[in-house]
Parts: structure tokens; C-alpha cells; sequence
């Protein structure tokens, strides 16, 4: 029993104001809650507690717009006007008028392309900005923990070498090849200590093993058809989008949201370093668990329904970052848009500027993003 007066050791374990190592499991309270309190942590939130209503209402209008006009380019010939009323005809109302292969051509093939193309853009840069902050890694990018080569293992094993016999698709083969990867992962990380180094260094070993995989299987059970086909894959590609996929990666998408936007504020204080959050109260362990493996399911869903596509991760957050701050709250829903925006108009130039033949869209995203990359840290640097 305590004396009544006996003061509390000023070194103790978990005490934000003790000298002690600060308590990495966190405390009961709620992480965002606790992380609030910190004046530093504060005047970042004060910056971007929310979405400017002009800047997020700016980013909607220009995705439905990108929207309207990616569906009509292309040689059918198309206005935004057939494309409003081929939607409003399937959705119940008044017959659109064209001619059955036009309104195939929109509701069939170009809407659900570009749909996937803008749920594949918004995803990546979520995930692109949740890594970077939670890894304090600016090179981060939703690969980073080899879920991509994973999944690249798992679509290569069911195309080429027939796992699955016929009752695992493509995408399925993905995800799982996502999910082993990620689960290895985890191990590693684990054993060797859990910091966010080591997460990143498991991460580094994961993609070598699995990309090492992938090429020894193309190299020596694929003909060259196949091999051509795997490898366009591999690029990114969004041909032969569906509605069924829009819907999943929606659905994993909108989730993803919600958890990773209950954690604005978590992400917030890890800017600062992880003993920092976790003197503020922050469960480290358990927050960077949760959110790993959020992102990660995210990006095991996206990849395996649009292939690899490099650099929206990497690039747009950095630049929503230059511009809006570095707010989470403010910085993953205007990220969300910025993403969704830019894949829609990469993938109507990769479908367009070559036709009849197409590009892989990985190859324009990376062929803008280098340059856009560059000129986002040329004015990081100038601003400093």
C-alpha cells in the first residue's frame, strides 16, 4: 500500500514527463487523443485540421471531370453527353440512345477502366503518404514492403506455371503472393527487433526475393508470348478492368480511409520520431501494425487488379505535401484526389498515344513522375 503523499519516481517508464525511456505499448487512452496535447503536434493539426472545403471541393470537380473526358478519347467518337446518358440508361432511366457497341464501348470497357484507374491512383498515394510518415522515409512508396513483388510472384506461378489448376485467376494469384510477401514481412521484422529500420530492411530483402522468383520462372517456363504478356502485366496495366474489381477496390479503398483518417493525428506525432509519439501516449507497436497492414491489404487489392504501377505512391504525396502542408488530416484525402486524377489522365495517354497499340501505364507514370519529382524537390528546397 502506498503512503498517502509519496511522490511518483520522476524516471518511470510511460510517464510523458519522466527521463525514462518512454513506454513503446502506449496507454489506454486514445492515441489521437493523447497525441493532441503536444503544442507542436497541435499547430500542425490548427494548419489542417480539416479539408479546405474550396481545395476538396476544387479535387471532386476535377476528377468528375477527368472522368467525363477520359471515357470519350479515344476513335469511337464519344461526347461527355452519351457518356451522362448511357449511365442514367443503365442506372434505370430513359435508353441512351446508341447503338448497343457505343454504349458497350462506355459502360463495358471505358467507365470501368477509368474508375480503376482513379481507385488505383487515390490508393497509392494514401499509401504512399501513410509509409512515408509512419516509416519517416521520404523514399517510401507502397511497394516498400515487397507486396508488389509478391504479388508479381503470384500472378507469374498461376500464368505460367498453371498453380491453382483453373480455379485461381490472375488476381487471385496476386493477392496471395501479396499476402506472403507481407507475411514474411512481419517475421522478419519481428525477430530482428521491429524498428522501423528493420521494417524497411525486411521490406528491401522481401522485394529482391520474390522479384529473383518471379524472373526465374518467366525466364524458364515461359514461351515468349507469355513472357510478353506477364511482363506488361508487371509494368501496370489496366486493361480488361471490370465492374467487379472497381467494386472491390472501392470497398478496400474506402476502408482503408476510414482507418488511416482515424490516425491523422497519430501520423501527426510520428513525424516527430517514435519515442516522441510514444511519450505522448501513443501505442507504437500497435499503431504501426494496424496501419501496415492496412496499407499493405490495400496495396495487395490494387496491385492485383492493376499490376505494378510505380511512382504515385512515391511522387504525389510529396507534392500535395509542398502545397497543402503536412497535416495528415488535410494531407490524405486532397493525396486520395490528387492520385485518382493523375492515374485517370497516365492511363488515357498510355491507351491513346500509341493506338492501336497500348503502353503500360507504369511506363507513363514513371515517365511524368520523374520529372514532376524532381521539380516537387527543387521547390522543397527553395522554400527552405
Amino acid at each position: 500500500m502506498s503512503r498517502p503523499g509519496r511522490a511518483e519516481p520522476p524516471g518511470r517508464a510511460g510517464s510523458p514527463t519522466g527521463t525514462g525511456s518512454p513506454d513503446r505499448t502506449g496507454s489506454p487512452a486514445d492515441s489521437g487523443e493523447v497525441a493532441s496535447r503536444s503544442p507542436r503536434i497541435r499547430r500542425i493539426s490548427r494548419s489542417s485540421s480539416a479539408v479546405t472545403p474550396l481545395a476538396g471541393a476544387v479535387g471532386i470537380v476535377l476528377l468528375c471531370l477527368s472522368v467525363a473526358l477520359a471515357v470519350t478519347v479515344g476513335p469511337a467518337d464519344l461526347r461527355v453527353a452519351d457518356t451522362w446518358s448511357v449511365v442514367v440508361s443503365h442506372l434505370g432511366g430513359a435508353p441512351s440512345g446508341l447503338s448497343p457497341i457505343r454504349d458497350g464501348i462506355v459502360w463495358d470497357l471505358r467507365l470501368p477502366r477509368t474508375l480503376l484507374a482513379a481507385v488505383c491512383g487515390a490508393g497509392l498515394a494514401v499509401c504512399g503518404a501513410v509509409m512515408q510518415s509512419l516509416l519517416r522515409n521520404p523514399l517510401a512508396d507502397p511497394f516498400v514492403l515487397g507486396v508488389s513483388s509478391g504479388a508479381s510472384t503470384g500472378a507469374v506461378a498461376v500464368v505460367v506455371l498453371g498453380v491453382g489448376g483453373g480455379l485461381v485467376s490472375v488476381a487471385g494469384g496476386a493477392f496471395l503472393g501479396a499476402l506472403c510477401s507481407f507475411a514474411l514481412v512481419l517475421l522478419l521484422s519481428h525477430t530482428l527487433g521491429g524498428a522501423t529500420d528493420r521494417v524497411v530492411l525486411a521490406g528491401v530483402a522481401a522485394m529482391q526475393l520474390f522479384s529473383a522468383l518471379t524472373s526465374f520462372v518467366v525466364m524458364t517456363a515461359a514461351d515468349a508470348e507469355t513472357t510478353r504478356g506477364v511482363l506488361f502485366w508487371l509494368l501496370g496495366s489496366l486493361t480488361g478492368a471490370g465492374w467487379a474489381d472497381v467494386g472491390v477496390c472501392a470497398a478496400v479503398l474506402a476502408v482503408a480511409l476510414l482507418v488511416c483518417g482515424g490516425h491523422a493525428r497519430t501520423l501527426d506525432a510520428f513525424a516527430f520520431g517514435e519515442d516522441a509519439a510514444a511519450t505522448l501516449g501513443v501505442p507504437v507497436a500497435r499503431t504501426r501494425l494496424v496501419l501496415l497492414s492496412v496499407t499493405a491489404l490495400l496495396t495487395a487489392v490494387l496491385v492485383s487488379s492493376a499490376g505494378a504501377i510505380g511512382f504515385v505512391g512515391l511522387v504525389l504525396p510529396h507534392a500535395v505535401r509542398a502545397l497543402a502542408g503536412p497535416g495528415h488530416a488535410r494531407l490524405l484525402p486532397l493525396a486520395a484526389l490528387a492520385g485518382a486524377v493523375f492515374l485517370v489522365w497516365a492511363d488515357t495517354l498510355a491507351r491513346t498515344v500509341l493506338d492501336p497499340q497500348e503502353v503500360p501505364v507504369g511506363v507513363v507514370t514513371s515517365l511524368v513522375g520523374v520529372p514532376a519529382f524532381v521539380l516537387v524537390l527543387y521547390r522543397t528546397r527553395s522554400v527552405r
